[in-house]
């Protein structure tokens, strides 16, 4: 307590009836000054100071009353309590002094006995310990907010440890030595995180740490043993957290419940670092796995460049035989078309019995030779570009017409292997194709008939109008198609399970071709496995294209 008085006697009297004051077994250590600037030194020097009995009119009329303002706007004190004891009561108007000047108390020394000025005291210390409580409150939250902010942004467990001790010592206003033990819910092994002051000595082989961390956790709250203050703390991931304060004394209320606060902290801080920490380890691992997977994938890619630059030499391999094949080809057909004029110039000079049937089988031959010719070149232009883009040049055509030719080209094949050809075509069809593409596509379908119908069968192929569409079906008494048939039916290089009945030879070209002309006409094709005649049966529909009338 300070007494700031002009007078001595006040000094000595005020000393006098409190010399033997004690409160909650504390003593009082009472301090003085005789002025208004003495006693702003005193206070600057001494700012626990907790109860200031303070005169008005000292070296000025109002100097005490200048001190009080001093006290409050200057030194920023405001839990000292400050009461005014002056001996003219008149002159400092007390409902004022009270509201402007920030005075707890208003005495005047005429009033304030031994007995009233015990009084006074008592209630005057009570209120500056309260005050004193709650700002020691605030101050620990402010550390705590604070400490929180760093905590959360260590990353690693033994530096979060560090800081914790570091914080705990702070908050409490201690020097203590101490150390962070952790472990996994349940479990017998711990481990130190982090020790400071003696401890870090390792000074802990004494120490039971499992019990210590049953006690802790069975008392909730900070536990004080055989001179250490043991501190548990739950994770939410379920790990166990104890902090070890050595030369810590008992806490009191208020830090005890600011370590609980801070504890509440502690548990989100420390599974934050352990998934971060997990996190970090995750990471380390994928990259380890995007390092050999792109690895593995450079492997690959070389391996990739080596079969392109094989496919790029068979492929430039596979035109050169093309174009081999297309000069073999066109070479004996050629020479086909040229004896085929030779002997129909013969033909005029024989009998016109002769001539005639003669006549019509070397045109037979003429077209068929010329038809191929086209399907040579067309056919060796599409392989070289590698697909089977088959260009088509469309027109108005009558599909009957086309059926009729590439049944009569067939027909000799037919009696060849003595079977029965059937032709039956209703009222022309006229739609829009490419005329040699999809005879191209009828011949391949007849030809198949007649390559896997036995000997002596039967071959059914009919023309007719279906509402919009033009409809033609190849049916023949051969062996049929089995279901797996059907599933690669139409693709490239697809053999059968039949056999060709005559020894022919098959590319498994021919039905892919097939669907190609006829998807590039906008028709369809279907296909039964047993169909009339007992084979298989295919049928190719293409809409029906009417001229329009002028």
């Amino acid at each position: 307590m300070a007494v700031i008085d002009d007078d001595q006697a006040v000094h000595d009297g005020t000393r006098f009836a409190l010399k033997n004051f004690s409160l909650n077994g504390r003593k009082m250590e009472l301090l003085g000054a005789r002025s208004a600037r003495e006693g702003l030194d005193l206070l600057r020097r001494h700012d626990d100071i907790a109860v200031v009995l303070l005169d008005v009119v000292m070296e000025t009329e109002d100097a005490g009353l200048r001190l009080a303002q001093s006290i409050r706007n200057d030194l920023k004190n405001e839990l000292v309590r400050i009461i005014l004891r002056t001996g003219q009561p008149g002159q400092a108007p007390e409902h004022r002094i009270v509201v402007d000047y920030d005075i707890n108390d208003y005495k005047a020394k005429t009033e304030l006995t031994a007995e009233k000025l015990f009084t006074t005291l008592t209630s005057a210390l009570r209120s500056y310990e309260q005050l004193k409580r709650l700002d020691d409150t605030r101050v620990g939250l402010e550390m705590i907010v604070a400490s929180s902010a760093e905590l959360f942004s260590e990353r690693s467990l033994a530096t979060l440890a560090h800081g914790v001790l570091i914080q705990l010592n702070a908050l409490l206003g201690i020097d203590s030595a101490g150390m962070l033990v952790i472990r996994e819910d349940g479990a017998a092994d711990h481990t130190i995180l982090a020790r400071i002051g003696s401890f870090a000595d390792d000074g802990t082989q004494a120490l039971d740490f499992h019990a210590l961390f049953g006690a802790a956790a069975e008392h909730g709250r900070p536990l004080h043993r055989e001179g250490l203050t043991h501190l548990y703390v739950r994770t939410g991931s379920g790990s166990e957290i104890l902090v070890v304060l050595d030369g810590c004394a008992g806490m009191s209320e208020m830090q005890s419940s600011l370590v609980s606060v801070f504890s509440a902290k502690l548990a989100v801080a420390f599974d934050n670092a352990r998934l971060h920490e997990q996190l970090r380890d995750a990471n380390v691992v994928l990259e380890d796995r995007v390092r050999e997977r792109t690895a593995e994938l450079a492997a690959i890619n070389e391996r990739l460049e080596a079969q392109s630059a094989l496919l790029r030499r068979v492929n430039a391999f596979k035109n050169e035989m093309l174009g081999t094949v297309a000069h073999d080809l066109k070479n004996p057909l050629a020479v086909v078309l040229g004896r085929a004029e030779m002997l129909s110039t013969l033909a005029q000079s024989v009998d016109e019995r002769v001539a005639k049937p003669l006549l019509t089988q070397i045109e037979h031959v003429r077209t068929a030779a010329q038809r191929m010719t086209r399907i040579v070149d067309v056919s060796v232009a599409d392989a070289l570009a590698d697909a089977l883009d088959i260009s088509i040049n469309e027109r108005q055509t009558d599909l009957k017409a086309l059926v009729a030719a590439a049944a009569s080209m067939n027909t000799p094949l037919a009696e060849a292997k003595e079977q029965t050809l059937h032709v039956d075509l209703g009222e022309p069809l006229p739609v829009r194709c490419d005329p040699d593409r999809m005879a191209e596509a009828i011949d391949n379908l007849l030809s198949n008939a007649i390559k896997y119908t036995p000997v002596g069968g039967r071959i059914e192929v009919s023309a007719h109008r279906a509402g919009s569409e033009a409809r033609l079906s190849v049916s023949d008494s051969g062996p049929g198609l089995k279901p797996e048939d059907v599933v690669r039916l139409f693709g490239r290089f697809q053999r059968l399970s039949a056999q060709p009945t005559g020894g022919e030879s098959s590319t498994g070209l021919g039905l892919s071709i097939v669907q190609k002309i006829i998807d590039l006409h906008r028709g369809h094709v279907s296909v039964l496995e047993n169909g009339p005649l007992g084979g298989a049966s295919f049928a190719l529909a293409l809409p029906i294209s009417e001229k329009k009338r002028t």
